[in-house]
């Protein structure tokens, strides 16, 4: 445990953690209040995680997310990805244990579809409906997003249904994160795609309508952005 958080410490840089800081909104009444930034790059944390996962226990793991900095929450969030593999249940249960950690935007994207969202590709998915009508902004975040290990797959049902819900969420991220998604959607089922912004392109927040038809040709696109 003490290397580890010794070899990210040493890897710090004060200017990259200024510019993560803005990036990531750590300031008072922004999203990521209170986070605090190493500047430690993601490839980096790979590196460091390659070497130490298979020997750190769940214990320490447990100790690096509860930890304000969030290149440690990052790390840790990373290594469950490994480890993930080896003993899938236990890694979920502790993944869903840690909602509280799993708080900016990039912890849930690198990690929600590759533990949770895998986890539940056979099983019943009512977890991510429950998230999805949370108040908490993270975990409407991991419920859509978790489904893009669906979406690999083809399944699209949940997504399209985790959209509805999300439909009218008054997050700048809600709209991002569902956008996305719906737009991976329609890489592999273009008129499915189409068949919900037909529904719903009206009422969508435009930064969502904008991130779902991003792949779209011009004169799509000029379609569904006039309301």
């Amino acid at each position: 445990m003490v290397n580890i958080e010794k070899e990210i410490q040493s890897k710090k840089d004060p200017i990259q953690a200024k510019t993560l800081s803005r990036f990531f909104k750590n300031k008072k009444g922004q999203y990521g209040e209170g986070d605090i930034f190493l500047g430690v790059t993601v490839p980096t944390l790979r590196i460091i995680v390659k070497k130490y996962y298979k020997d750190i226990s769940l214990k320490d793991v447990q100790e690096l997310l509860n930890s304000k900095i969030h290149e440690y929450r990052l790390t840790a969030l990373l290594i469950l990805v490994e480890k993930y593999k080896e003993d899938k249940e236990l890694i979920y249960n502790t993944y869903i244990k840690n909602f509280r950690n799993i708080n900016n935007w990039n912890l849930v994207d690198l990690t929600a579809p590759k533990i949770m969202g895998d986890f539940l590709k056979d099983k019943n998915r009512d977890i991510l409906y429950s998230l999805a009508t949370s108040n908490n902004l993270w975990e409407k975040r991991i419920s859509i997003v978790a489904t893009f290990a669906f979406i690999k797959d083809n399944d699209f049902k949940d997504t399209l249904k985790i959209s509805e819900i999300l439909l009218k969420d008054e997050h700048d991220l809600i709209h991002k994160a569902v956008g996305w998604m719906l737009r991976e959607v329609g890489k592999r089922n273009k008129d499915l795609e189409k068949e919900f912004l037909d529904k719903y392109y009206r009422i969508m927040p435009r930064t969502m309508l904008r991130y779902s038809i991003e792949k779209f040709d011009p004169k799509e696109k000029e379609f569904y952005m006039k309301k």
